[in-house]
């Protein structure tokens, strides 16, 4: 899919061209032995099951498996797929001491509205040689995902690229609304909402239950793709889920909706109300 060596088109320009992010191409492992890798996908299966385990118990949870590793160990790797057992509320992204934080606009408001409320969030997404991150940008009233990117860095970078394509495709909301992550409060980010003339929203710490419904996009991703393919390479995942997410948003009915509506058919049949 990737040309090295293309006489015309950079690595960069080919990586536009497949709506993939550079940082996937040139991803080769972060030097994490393949016994770490083995653990941080059996912590990523326990952590969708219990949120609420720490490095503590999550390392009795991995002795339990057969692996005898330190309680160290443990958090180091939890802290590198950023999960953090803070109630039920994984912390992909740590907030940025400098970053301006903003108020929580959502409370006691109804949402039923296709461009009212867009929503992001981070998951970490493990593979046969390694991991990478995926951002998704999603419709609160509808569940529809608008954009995604996978990156093997937790800078803003491809989180700025989700939003944008989000933008141009369908259009502009009134709020967007975020955790506290340092992706998220970055000034590459916010302004690009600014720009829009979107209000930006943020979760208050510990605020888990605001993000619930992208939690569940993220498990049933996992459960439905991730674990059953094992994917080689950036490539290879990105292709995967792909084609889940297009079976998410078109293929797969929503339990939230009546006569078995998809998160696009609920969007589009909201548009044209």
């Amino acid at each position: 899919m990737i040309e090295p060596h293309h006489r015309r088109l950079s690595i960069g320009s080919q990586c536009e061209l497949v709506s993939i992010a550079r940082s996937s191409y040139y991803y080769t492992g972060k030097g994490e032995s393949p016994l770490n890798l083995k653990l941080m996908r059996l912590v990523d299966e326990q952590f969708l099951q219990t949120p609420f385990y720490g490095s503590r118990q999550m390392r009795k949870y991995l002795r339990r498996q057969g692996y005898f590793v330190g309680r160290h160990r443990v958090r180091r790797l939890m802290r590198k797929m950023g999960l953090e057992a803070i109630f039920q509320r994984p912390k992909t992204s740590e907030p940025h001491p400098e970053h301006r934080i903003y108020p929580y606009l959502l409370r006691n408001m109804e949402i039923d509205q296709p461009n009212q409320v867009w929503c992001a969030d981070i998951t970490y997404i493990p593979m046969h040689r390694g991991f990478l991150y995926l951002v998704a940008i999603m419709d609160w009233a509808t569940r529809t995902v608008l954009a995604w990117r996978l990156s093997n860095t937790m800078d803003s970078s491809f989180c700025v690229e989700a939003l944008e394509e989000a933008l141009l495709k369908y259009g502009t909301p009134k709020i967007f609304n975020t955790d506290q992550g340092s992706q998220f409060t970055s000034q590459e980010f916010t302004q690009v909402l600014k720009d829009a003339d979107v209000r930006i929203s943020m979760d208050g710490r510990g605020r888990w239950m605001d993000n619930v419904f992208i939690e569940r996009l993220w498990r049933s991703l996992k459960y439905e793709c991730i674990y059953l393919h094992d994917f080689e390479d950036g490539l290879r995942a990105k292709a995967g889920i792909d084609v889940w997410m297009k079976f998410y948003n078109e293929e797969r009915p929503h339990s939230l909706f009546a006569d078995d509506r998809t998160p696009m058919e609920e969007y589009n049949r909201l548009k044209a109300a």
